[in-house]
């Protein structure tokens, strides 16, 4: 059996390494958060720009990762340090995930002939989106191992309590995963040490789900309450709230004080908390259609149901009664609640995600539920019959009705890994608002592996920002134009006359409005903000309220008057572009003196200290729940502020009075 599941293991790590590696990009979400680690190496701390203390990335684990390695690997390009890393993140957590579902039946198989067969995992790796995110630059690879892990860490958990033998049998770890042995009562306390350290170690894993993603809590949560129930006493409960909730409390003061919010700035620049149902179905139909995703579904429960028969006493477990353990704790630590454990929180975070509105991009934030759900049958055995469990007859007949949804199950793999997924509209944006991220970029540079921020400069208005700037050295306000190959210029206020000659020497500051943060963040120095009007890195953005009909991922939208409003540029004519409006960009400006609204900008831009961390502390949650109109004009009137004099007389269809 060992030989077959190390030989399923390499097969299905070896697939999906190398299907990733030939669909192998970094997608522009992935360069946001390589803009943010470029700010931690050069000391302005975790921001997207310098000076204002924006969250703009979902995972905080995969941010400090890359940090990590960025600052271990020294000269190697930041952009291929997140793709190896996600790349070798993704083959772990589909290996952890493999050897944790054959740990759950390796104890009802012993002494018994099997072949381990990959059988979920197979599925998981055929589906195109999960290779398409296994080298994103996003955090879906860390998503995977960190799920393998968790899973596999709760199947050990599970059967720390093994059939007993004398009254003097105790419980002994070896090596990280929990064994029995039948030894004298002496180690017994050595024993209960090593299991506090494993359930401390389970416990911190548990723990961290949330700053791996805020969703992810779901799980981590469910996992920590499962320890909580079985714990002996409350000395182990202690342990598995100190373990679970040391760095995650930590870090929510840190966020809380440092940003002033209570969860990360894409979940305000999103709305994570709304909901969008419709929406959420036309993205798990856009999920499963091109794939026929029921297919396997209905085999691998064929496939669960002839194990479930053929492994003969459940789960090959007794549990012993350890002291403080009663039904209730025994049955919570056990392989059969483990599995309901992970099947709960697929379907958890697949209804998170179908409430939320799912995502712009093609299948990937359905890949976690449909990673957990596949976890409990990753592999399966393949029983052959021995006569002692049950007539030999009988057991050939569930090896070939095992072997003939197996080979189904390969059958589909193949085509599925072959597919065209979404097709023709793979690369538009259609009234769904969902693409193949991967294709629609792979598209629009003309680079089938976009991998660097220098790869998207052949993006449509990339080369010409370089440009833009370049010819701006006394700072402007770069607004995309209608042209790909230009950019609408406002230019910055110059300094005064009599201004100090050091100062009229200075390089005025840039500001770039535009949606894709990520190539642009990239390709610029530090020293130029890059704003969006979704809000990811914009806080005015952020603070706005949901359009209930805009695309989903891009719901928020920013006028750019406020932009010229709230920078050192000009505002009025001839100086702005004709389809901004100069009584908008007034009115604007008079908004940003909403005392609320200073509040909540000085929480970001105001320096930081002791006396700004705790206010920001005692007042995240407000922050956090506050809302702007995207209308300058109804925003002064939702702040009692006066409205400006219009900068000229507002058309009446009239002729115009006077000389």
């Amino acid at each position: 059996m060992r030989i077959s599941l190390w030989v399923s293991v390499i097969v299905v790590a070896g697939l999906f390494g190398w299907g990733a590696w030939q669909r192998r990009w970094i997608a522009d979400d992935g360069l946001i958060v390589l803009r943010t680690v470029r700010n931690l190496l050069a000391g302005n701390g975790p921001v997207f720009n310098a000076g204002e203390r924006v969250e703009a990335n979902t995972s905080t684990v995969w941010t400090y990762l890359i940090y990590v390695g960025a600052w271990v690997g020294g000269p190697v390009q930041l952009e291929y340090v997140a793709l190896y890393l996600a790349l070798t993140l993704s083959v772990l957590g589909v290996v952890f995930t493999m050897l944790g579902t054959a740990r759950l039946y390796a104890p009802s198989l012993r002494g018994r002939r099997a072949l381990m067969l990959p059988a979920g995992a197979l599925v998981y790796i055929a589906v195109p989106p999960a290779r398409d995110f296994a080298t994103s630059g996003l955090e879906n690879g860390l998503v995977l191992a960190y799920l393998g892990l968790l899973w596999w860490m709760m199947v050990c958990w599970s059967q720390a309590l093994r059939a007993p033998g004398p009254a003097n049998a105790a419980p002994v770890f070896r090596g990280g995963p929990p064994t029995i042995r039948r030894q004298p009562v002496g180690p017994a306390s050595n024993a209960r040490s090593v299991s506090g350290f494993f359930d401390g170690a389970l416990a911190f894993v548990a723990g961290m789900s949330v700053l791996i993603r805020p969703e992810l809590a779901l799980i981590g949560g469910l996992a920590l309450v499962m320890m909580l129930i079985a714990a002996r006493d409350w000395r182990r409960r202690g342990l598995i709230v100190l373990a679970g909730g040391l760095v995650p409390v930590a870090y929510e003061i840190f966020r809380m004080g440092y940003y002033g919010l209570i969860f990360p700035g894409t979940a305000l620049a999103k709305d994570a908390s709304g909901s969008k149902w419709s929406q959420g179905f036309v993205y798990l139909s856009n999920f499963n259609n091109p794939y026929l995703l029921w297919a396997p579904a209905i085999l691998l429960i064929g496939l669960a149901a002839v194990v479930m028969v053929t492994r003969g006493r459940p789960w090959g477990i007794r549990h012993t009664t350890a002291p403080g353990q009663g039904w209730l704790a025994r049955t919570v630590q056990s392989p059969q609640a483990v599995v309901a454990f992970m099947l709960v929180s697929g379907l958890l975070q697949a209804l998170y995600w179908i409430r939320q509105g799912g995502d712009f991009m093609h299948g990937r934030v359905l890949l976690t539920p449909l990673f957990c759900l596949l976890a409990p049958i990753a592999v399966i055995p393949l029983v052959l019959p021995d006569g002692r469990r049950m007539a030999r007859g009988a057991g050939y007949l569930f090896v070939g009705a095992t072997s003939l949804l197996w080979v189904s199950i390969v059958g589909w793999s193949l085509w599925v890994a072959n597919s065209s997924g979404m097709g023709p509209d793979a690369t538009r944006v259609t009234y769904s608002g969902i693409v193949d991220e991967r294709r629609f970029y792979a598209q629009a540079t003309g680079n089938a592996h976009p991998l660097t921020a220098a790869d998207y400069l052949d993006y449509p208005r990339m080369r010409a920002v370089m440009t833009a700037i370049e010819n701006t050295p006394d700072g402007a306000l770069l607004l995309p134009a209608g042209n790909y190959d230009q950019w609408d210029v406002v230019p910055a206020i110059p300094p005064p006359p009599d201004a100090p000659p050091d100062v009229k020497g200075r390089t005025g500051p840039h500001t770039v409005f535009f949606t894709n943060l990520g190539m642009l963040g990239m390709n610029v120095g530090l020293d130029v903000r890059v704003i969006d009007q979704i809000g990811l890195a914009n806080p005015l953005a952020a603070h706005t309220a949901r359009l209930e009909d805009g695309r989903i991922g891009h719901d928020k939208n920013l006028f750019p008057d406020w932009a010229v409003a709230e920078g050192p540029f000009l505002k009025t004519r001839p100086f702005i572009p004709a389809y901004l409006d100069e009584d908008w960009i007034a009115q604007a400006e008079a908004a940003l003196e909403c005392p609320a609204t200073d509040a909540m900008l000085n929480a970001i831009r105001g320096e930081m200290g002791p006396r700004r961390f705790l206010s920001n502390l005692m007042h995240a949650y407000s922050l956090t729940q506050y809302r702007i109109d995207r209308v300058p004009l109804y925003e002064l009137e939702r702040c009692g502020l006066e409205v400006p004099e219009p900068m000229r007389e507002p058309y009446t269809g009239m002729p115009a009075t006077g000389p």
